[in-house]
C-alpha cells in the first residue's frame, strides 16, 4: 500500500487521497482549483497487474479501476469537503461503471490511506443512502488504498489539453447531465420572491441583466470573494477582479472552472456566451475574450447575481478554506 504523506513544513501538511469516479479525464477539474490541492494525478489503481497501460485496463483484463491520486493539504480544505465533491461528480448507485463507460475499470471507489479517512468515507456514505437523494442502494466501494500507478501523459490534465473534446465527451456521457438532474439546487420560486430583490430574482431566474454603473460591486475593491445570492456557491474572487470601464463587476476568471457553466446565448440578436452558477443554475453574466492576460477573458457578470463576503468574515461565513488566497 502507498504511505500517506504527512510532511508538515513551514506552510503547509499534505496528504494523499485516492478516488475512482469511471473516467478520470472527468475526475480531476473538480478538485484541481480547488484550495489547499496541490496535485490531482490521473491513473490506475486495484488490479493484478504492474505499471499498467491504458489500452491493458480498457480491456478488462488486470482488475485496475481508472483513479485519481489528490495531494492536499487537509488543513485548508479537509479530507470531508473532498468526499463531498466526489459524490457530486458520480453515479454511486451504478455497479457496472459509469454513464456510457461500462465495465470493471469505470467502477467507482474511495481509496482510503488510515483509519481516518475509511471512518469518514463509511460516515459520507450512509449520510448519503439515509438521505434518500437516490432511490437505489449506495454501492461505491471503500477499500485500502492500493500501489497508483499514474496514467500515460496525454491523459494528465486532458480537459487543459484537449478542451473542446473534453468537453463534448463529458456531455455526450450523460455525465453533466445526470449531475444536472440530481445536484442542482431544488428551488421554490416563491421562496425567493420573498428573499430576492426586484432585480436580483429578475437578473437570476430570468436572465436579466442590471443597467451598467448601477450595480452594487461595479466599482467594489475590498478584499474577498463573491458568492451566488441564490446558492451561496463560491463563484469569484477580488483578486481577479478589475475595471473593464463597462460598469459591470468584471474578473478574468471564476474561482475554479468548475464554479459556472457556460451556454450559447443567441438572444438580442447576438451570439455571446451565458455563465451561470453550476448549484444554484443562477444567471450571472457572460464572458468574453477581450479581457486582460493571463486569461484573456472578461468574465462580465451582474452584481445583483452576487453575494460579497469581506476576507475578515470568510471564515464566521463558513468560507474559511478560501482565507489561503489573502495572506
Amino acid at each position: 500500500m502507498d504511505q500517506p504523506i504527512t510532511n508538515i513544513g513551514a506552510s503547509r501538511t499534505e496528504a494523499k487521497a485516492m478516488f475512482a469516479g469511471g473516467c478520470f479525464w472527468c475526475m480531476v477539474s473538480p478538485f484541481e482549483e480547488m484550495p489547499g490541492i496541490i496535485s490531482v494525478v490521473s491513473g490506475y489503481t486495484g488490479g493484478h497487474t504492474v505499471n499498467p497501460t491504458y489500452q491493458e485496463v480498457c480491456s478488462e483484463t488486470t482488475g485496475h479501476a481508472e483513479a485519481v491520486q489528490i495531494t492536499y493539504d487537509p488543513q485548508i480544505f479537509p479530507y470531508e469537503k473532498l468526499l463531498d465533491i466526489f459524490w457530486r461528480q458520480i453515479d454511486p448507485t451504478d455497479a457496472g461503471g459509469q454513464f456510457h463507460d461500462r465495465g470493471e475499470s469505470y467502477r467507482t471507489g474511495i481509496y482510503y490511506y488510515d483509519e481516518t479517512q475509511r471512518e469518514l468515507a463509511e460516515q459520507s456514505k450512509q449520510e448519503l443512502q439515509a438521505s434518500g437523494r437516490f432511490d437505489r442502494p449506495i454501492v461505491t466501494e471503500i477499500e485500502p488504498a492500493a500501489v497508483f500507478y499514474p496514467a500515460e501523459d496525454y491523459h494528465q490534465g486532458y480537459h487543459k489539453t484537449n478542451p473542446y473534446r473534453y468537453k463534448m465527451y463529458r456531455k455526450g456521457s450523460g455525465r453533466d447531465a445526470f449531475i444536472s438532474d440530481n445536484w442542482s439546487m431544488q428551488k421554490d420560486q416563491a421562496e425567493l420572491k420573498q428573499r430576492l430583490t426586484p432585480i436580483q430574482y429578475e437578473v437570476t431566474q430570468n436572465s436579466g441583466t442590471e443597467r451598467p454603473f448601477t450595480g452594487e460591486y461595479w466599482d467594489h475593491t475590498e478584499d474577498g470573494i463573491y458568492v451566488d445570492i441564490v446558492s451561496g456557491e463560491p463563484l469569484f474572487s477580488s483578486l481577479d477582479k478589475y475595471d473593464a470601464g463597462c460598469g459591470w463587476p468584471s474578473f478574468t476568471k471564476p474561482l475554479q472552472a468548475a464554479a459556472v457553466s457556460e451556454h450559447t446565448d443567441s438572444s438580442h440578436f447576438m451570439v455571446r456566451v451565458e455563465v451561470r452558477s453550476k448549484e444554484g443554475d443562477s444567471h450571472l453574466g457572460h464572458v468574453f475574450d477581450d479581457g486582460p492576460q493571463p486569461t484573456g477573458l472578461r468574465y462580465c457578470i451582474n452584481s445583483a447575481s452576487l453575494r460579497f463576503i469581506s476576507k475578515d468574515k470568510l471564515e464566521q461565513e463558513g468560507y474559511g478554506e478560501y482565507l489561503y488566497l489573502f495572506e
